[in-house]
């Protein structure tokens, strides 16, 4: 680092995640922040995600009881892309219009219009995360994806998915296994589906937490022969009340995936008194420590995380820091996780 760094002290620089005076060069891992929330179909404020983690995370003790300072590896982020904050404003305008009619669009030019444009903003969008994390990869880098909505992440998936194979931990409360939701190429809700058609480099989606999910979606996953596993929120709840050890559970779900594994989080997989202001609350859900565990356990049983993302994190109303809060301490466990699965 180019500066001493005290973690006792006030964060060192108020401008860099978790104020660590890390370098992109001295990075191990380095943070890609997307605001990003065009499709969000029900509650937007993902886009501004990244910017209130950010804030957030100055308020962290660095100091892990199990891996001590993962810090001292190098975390760096990226700035916030201003261009992408304008080319979201411009979309969720349009998109809008669209949500507001349910996608039902057949006969309307300007809304087929509308819908054109979010889709070619959309295609743009993951084409510009795709660079991002590949170059960050041909450095010799982890790389971590901060949204936005949980559609931001299917071009860093893409970039990974050149460089071989791999599965994927889905912990979500909805399967996102649509088909263009609400005409939404790449829709929030579409971005499983998107990854399976289009991605075969993903040899296993395992997918955690599931509670919000339509029939269209069960058959989908049913019908993949396997490479669609799914742990739903109310047979694991059943589960935990029955007596059955969390332990035992996380073992089951690491089985089920290949050694190298991409973690997609989506904040709403958690409790929602976790993330209040996330998009798409839904009751259930994991509690922080059952989450973290399972990343934990991941690790613990011999896997590689070889890349993350963060997903729908929503700032609360004015003065209300508890979503960024809860965002950025589970992204500091992404991190360190994600570094010590490298060992």
């Amino acid at each position: 680092m180019n500066a001493p760094y005290d973690p006792d002290q006030p964060a060192l620089d108020d401008a860099a995640l978790f104020g660590l005076p890390t370098t992109l060069a001295e990075a191990a891992l380095v943070i890609v922040p997307v605001p990003w929330d065009a499709t969000t179909s029900y509650r937007a404020g993902t886009s501004r995600g990244p910017e209130a983690i950010r804030v957030a995370s100055h308020q962290l003790d660095l100091y892990d009881l199990d891996l001590g300072e993962p810090w001292r590896a190098g975390i760096a982020m990226l700035p916030i892309p201003a261009d992408i904050g304008a080319a979201n404003a411009a979309a969720r305008v349009d998109a809008e219009r669209v949500i507001a009619v349910g996608g039902r669009i057949a006969g309307d030019a300007e809304l087929a219009a509308a819908l054109g444009r979010v889709n070619a903003a959309s295609a743009v969008l993951d084409q510009y995360v795709e660079a991002q994390v590949a170059a960050q990869l041909a450095a010799g880098k982890l790389v971590g994806v901060l949204g936005g909505d949980h559609s931001v992440p299917f071009g860093a998936l893409a970039a990974h998915a050149k460089r071989g194979s791999f599965g994927i931990l889905h912990v979500d409360a909805h399967a996102d296994l649509r088909v263009a939701y609400e005409g939404f190429a790449r829709s929030h809700a579409s971005i499983m589906y998107n990854v399976t058609t289009e991605l075969p480099a993903v040899t296993r989606l395992v997918q955690v937490g599931i509670r919000d999910f339509s029939k269209g979606e069960a058959d989908f996953a049913a019908a993949s022969d396997g490479r669609i596993t799914q742990f739903f929120d109310a047979r694991l709840a059943a589960r935990k009340l029955d007596g059955e050890p969390w332990r035992a559970i996380c073992a089951e779900i690491a089985a089920a995936l290949p050694h190298d594994v991409y973690v997609s989080f989506d904040i709403d997989g958690l409790d929602p008194t976790l993330c209040p202001g996330t998009g798409t609350p839904v009751p259930g859900g994991l509690s922080f420590h059952e989450a973290t565990y399972l990343i934990r356990h991941l690790v613990r049983a011999g896997h590689r995380i070889i890349g993350f993302d963060l997903n729908e994190v929503a700032p609360g109303p004015a003065g209300d820091e508890w979503d960024a809060n809860v965002g950025a301490r589970l992204l500091y466990q992404l991190c360190a996780w994600t570094l010590a699965s490298q060992a």
